[in-house]
């Protein structure tokens, strides 16, 4: 059955978890899916800490495992947008509905809800997205671009970043052992001393 054309909800669902790779001598990151179930408009954050780089084009390997509601492979979606998570975004990349983005692409194949059907191939921008590795910059999500309303779609595979570099969270910081001296001096029943405070160990 023919999707039909859908009236995009201002709400997207999101959850923020993943397992990511990273090829530095090619300067890929590929997110790994394995038997990840996302719902209509779902959609993750595959790296939290944020990303280096020029986004010029992104490619898919993925095999769809299970749908619902026909939700074909090709609806495995890569999104681009600011903060908060909404319509309007700066690059949507799969997905039959439309999420109002400055530019979107279609995945080459794929579209089948058959499970077993793949989705492969690589969708170069018309205009690259330049990533800072700061809180300024737009936030990259990975979901189910089909939107309607029980849909659902479990897929296994990689998607692959090109010319991104997640960024390296911040060294981790161990905190010291603080012992103390006490020295105490009784003279006459008055007493006195001193307490000497020791900081060992701590990174950094």
């Amino acid at each position: 059955m023919k999707k039909h054309l859908l009236t995009i909800a201002a709400y997207v669902g999101l959850q923020l978890f993943g397992l990511s790779g990273i090829d530095t001598a090619q300067a890929q990151f590929t997110y790994n899916l394995n038997n990840q179930t996302f719902t209509g408009f779902n959609f993750i954050q595959p790296s939290l800490t944020g990303f280096t780089g020029t986004l010029t084009s992104v490619s898919v390997n993925v095999t769809l495992n299970a749908s619902v509601a026909y939700t074909y492979a090709d609806d495995i979606c890569i999104y681009v947008d600011f903060a908060p998570l909404g319509t309007g975004g700066l690059l949507q990349v799969g997905g039959f509905s439309n999420l109002n983005a400055t530019q979107r692409f279609f995945w080459p194949n794929g579209g089948s809800d058959v499970p077993g059907t793949t989705c492969i191939g690589t969708v170069t921008l018309t205009t690259p997205i330049v990533f800072t590795g700061t809180a300024s910059d737009p936030v990259l999500w990975i979901g189910n671009g089909y939107g309607a309303a029980g849909t659902s779609g479990t897929w296994t595979g990689s998607i692959t970043l090109n010319n991104l570099t997640p960024v390296t969270a911040g060294p981790t910081c161990t905190a010291p052992t603080l012992s103390a001296s006490t020295v105490d001096a009784t003279c006459q029943g008055a007493s006195s001393g001193s307490v000497d405070l020791t900081i060992t160990g701590g990174s950094p």
